[in-house]
């Protein structure tokens, strides 16, 4: 209990240094995200290699969202596509992509990837201080909603803050300790949670 107490406070810290975003535009947001939309509005679209489906946006956090596209720009993630993407974004352009996203939420069942998600949801009590029960309540508007979004992809996101392809050293201290069978599991548990994320097929 001592150490969970600890992980909090340590992130309610981390919290208060993140950046204030700007606030951002709905109908600027849709104009802009029409690019997003190739990959973010195609179901079930996966990415070539490493293969994941391309992930559900629609409903996500707008803030998070920002937070995401900024980190492809600095290269604190590593995509060549969305690299490419972000690096032509201003702070106000992503505020608006971010805001629009954030406003396409619809109901999701969630679905099973292929770990065990009765043993995720043990192993993935660590993620409850950030990310909320089952992953659909985070702590922050900075921090991702998780449930329902695809297993294959949130099992990706895991490999690579372990591999340091993201970088984030409160994830990577997380996932550190993790086997590819433990992040498969966590993947499945948040996976079949339902949420309001959807991958956008109208906008």
């Amino acid at each position: 209990m001592k150490i969970q107490s600890l992980l909090v406070v340590g992130l309610l810290v981390a919290v208060t240094a993140l950046p204030v975003h700007a606030a951002g535009d709905v109908d600027s947001g849709r104009a802009a995200a029409a690019t997003c939309m190739g990959c973010h509005g195609a179901p079930g679209l996966r990415n070539t290699y490493p293969p994941f489906r391309v992930p559900k946006l629609g409903g996500q956090q707008a803030e998070y969202l920002a937070i995401a596209l900024q980190a492809y720009q600095s290269g604190g993630r590593n995509h060549p596509t969305m690299q490419a993407q972000a690096n032509t974004l201003s702070n106000q352009t992503i505020a608006d992509i971010a805001t629009y996203l954030s406003s396409l939420a619809a109901a999701n069942d969630g679905e099973k990837g292929k770990g065990n998600a009765a043993a995720g949801e043990q192993k993935a009590q660590a993620c409850i201080p950030c990310h909320g029960p089952g992953g659909g309540k985070p702590l922050t508007p900075q921090y991702p909603v998780l449930a329902g979004q695809y297993p294959d992809f949130i099992a990706y996101a895991l490999t690579g803050y372990k591999s340091g392809s993201r970088n984030n050293a409160i994830m990577k201290g997380l996932v550190t300790a993790l086997s590819d069978a433990d992040m498969q599991d966590v993947a499945a548990y948040f996976a079949s949670q339902p949420s309001s994320l959807s991958t956008p097929t109208k906008w």
